[in-house]
């Protein structure tokens, strides 16, 4: 049986306040809690400081698996257990988490349930969601991809836990709007130079990206909920391969800029 002693658990935060307080609250039973906060302006700081096992720290934005990788460092735990702020473990996940005997040589997943507007879905490639989010940072890490990051699997074995954690990603189509803001400027930025882009290829990924979603994925079988999320696939589709464009323009018209 593994001891919750001996896990750290890291959460990534900016302005993150409308389920942080819920997220911590599933993780007092762990004994350490990094939270890495990179500008928030919100009450994301002062709800962290209300848990007595929170760990706070302030660090800019340098993409997602970098600030991954920089919480597994502050920790005090060579296990690491990476939670997003707007995910909540179950008690089930807690005990199944601590009833493993933990091996250095395998990394753990569970799957994940994600909601909007108060409803699971199960459609628009939402589910099943599975991520490895338990591992020893002696052994594996974060990529460095600044978005889509993930842990390195290589040479380690996969243990599939069966309880879920609830995701609660979007509120409302605000919140649809801001993420698909961050997430193509951070792909732009990540691919410029690297990778290909044209008005039409956009064009091509985002009406492919809308047809996948809701008639391949059946977002049209979760009314309202699949159209948007169908529309939000789309149109992140298309705008991050047309930022990339324009980030692959403004290179080449400097090209003494890296």
């Amino acid at each position: 049986m593994a001891s919750v002693q001996n896990i750290s658990v890291t959460v990534l935060t900016r302005d993150a306040q409308r389920r942080l307080g819920e997220c911590l609250q599933a993780l007092s039973g762990f004994p350490e809690v990094v939270v890495l906060d990179n500008g928030s302006t919100d009450a994301t700081l002062d709800i962290a400081k209300g848990f007595a096992n929170v760990r706070l720290y302030q660090e800019p934005f340098t993409g997602f698996g970098p600030l991954h990788n920089r919480a597994a460092e502050l920790a005090s735990h060579n296990w690491i257990l990476s939670i997003d702020s707007d995910e909540i473990v179950t008690p089930e996940l807690f005990a199944e988490i601590t009833s493993q005997s933990l091996n250095p040589d395998c990394v753990y997943s569970f799957p994940r349930e994600n909601y909007f507007n108060n409803k699971r879905i199960i459609c628009c490639g939402w589910h099943p969601d599975r991520h490895v989010r338990l591992f020893h940072r002696r052994r594996t890490r974060f990529t460095d991809a600044a978005v889509h990051e993930g842990v390195i699997t290589d040479g380690l074995r996969e243990i599939r836990l069966m309880h879920p954690v609830r995701h609660y990603s979007y509120a409302c189509v605000a919140d649809f709007l801001a993420k698909m803001q961050h997430y193509t400027d951070q792909f732009a930025a990540q691919h410029a130079g690297q990778k290909n882009s044209g008005p039409l290829k956009a064009v091509f990924h985002g009406t492919f990206a809308f047809f996948k979603s809701y008639v391949l994925k059946r977002g049209f079988s979760q009314g309202y909920e699949g159209l948007l999320i169908s529309a939000y696939n789309s149109h992140t589709a298309f705008y991050k391969y047309l930022k990339l464009y324009e980030a692959n323009q403004n290179r080449a018209r400097r090209p003494d800029v890296p």
